[in-house]
């Protein structure tokens, strides 16, 4: 009679797990930045306006609010 061979198969430990990925999502990752983007240009927008509102005549060349001379 013809033996067969015992398959010898060693489990694995149960508290061996495949690790999570350690990676954020490439569109969550693309959102995030057009957010922090906007958010940032938001600022920049607010206090330019903040600037002008406190100090209108600071934003536009003095060559336009000095009088000219106009020739008849």
């Amino acid at each position: 009679p013809a033996e067969s061979s015992p398959v010898i198969s060693t489990p694995l430990p149960a508290s061996t797990s495949p690790p999570a990925p350690a990676f954020v999502d490439v569109d969550q990752g693309l959102t995030l930045a057009c957010v922090a983007f906007l958010c940032l240009l938001l600022m920049a927008m607010i206090i330019r306006c903040a600037k002008v509102i406190m100090d209108p005549y600071s934003a536009i060349p003095t060559s336009t609010w000095e009088e000219q001379h106009l020739d008849d």
